[in-house]
């Protein structure tokens, strides 16, 4: 008798909002200010970004000339100095931003057999340790150039909107996912084709425009709210080693240089505008 393997199954998590209280990569604005690498007008700004960001999220072409002010502003930016700036960092900054909700259910998909992937807009240089310290089984992120060390600028890819959703099926077909069986979980409407792509999508902490589009499609809307330190949850979690975290970079700084771009465009506007 032959018995038939059941197709495999992953769960699709964004990052920022989703599995973190905060935008990832505003944490580092202290550090790179420090490091040298942004003035203080800039930690203002950034300072003022994180607010409008957990206030109101960007849309479609705030993120589009974000990401282009971020590849011209990094340029140059030599990699090993942002690399020790966040590998002395990042975990304390981001361990206790962790909503105890998504922790719960990372495990849960786990016991149930699943791969958690996150799927995220930020570097890989950051958000693979991330992954890592998430017990994630991969990661899709943004990917950017290194010449000579230094940044040059370009973006070789851009794990954003439609993107995502691309990056989901190619892994999809190589890993042998049945996506009409896998979960994505996500917080803003830029990221519906990425929802789009699984048979079970939920809208977490969701826009407006989310909240609305998930009401029309009867999709299930999660309120994570409840940050809690991995470490709290399991007392005995080894500390990343450096080695690990050297490896986070210009993901994190990008971005952070890319949220304050978009602070100075909703500077005077209402967080609801």
């Amino acid at each position: 008798m032959t018995h038939q393997v059941p197709p495999r199954t992953a769960a699709f998590f964004d990052l920022d909002k989703t599995i973190i209280a905060k935008s990832s990569a505003l944490a580092f604005g202290k550090p790179l200010y420090q490091g040298g690498l942004i003035n203080r007008r800039a930690v203002l700004k950034i300072a003022y970004a994180q607010f409008v960001y957990l206030i109101g999220g960007a849309d479609h072409d705030q993120m589009e000339r974000m990401r282009a002010y971020l590849s011209s502003l990094c340029a140059g930016w030599e990699a090993r100095q942002v690399r020790e700036i966040v590998a002395e960092t990042l975990h304390d900054l981001i361990d206790p931003l962790i909503y105890d909700e998504a922790a719960e259910l990372i495990e849960e998909h786990h016991d149930h057999g699943r791969d958690v992937v996150i799927v995220s807009s930020s570097g890989s240089e950051i958000v693979e340790p991330i992954g890592e310290l998430l017990g994630a089984d991969r990661v899709i992120a943004t990917r950017l150039v290194v010449k000579d060390g230094r940044y040059t600028g370009d973006i070789e890819f851009y794990a954003y909107g439609e993107n995502k959703a691309k990056a989901i099926k190619e892994l999809a077909e190589s890993e042998g996912y049945d996506l009409t069986r896998c979960y994505a979980y996500s917080d803003s409407i830029t990221d519906l084709p990425m929802l789009e792509t699984v048979g079970h999508p939920y809208a977490v902490n969701p826009d407006r425009a989310l909240r609305r589009e998930a009401m029309n499609r009867g999709w299930p809307v999660l309120v994570f709210s409840k940050p809690v330190s991995l470490r709290q949850r399991v007392p005995s979690l080894p500390r990343p080693s450096k080695p690990m975290l050297a490896a986070t970079a210009i993901g994190g700084a990008a971005a952070v240089a890319g949220l304050a771009w978009y602070a100075t465009k909703r500077r005077g506007k209402s967080p609801s505008a």
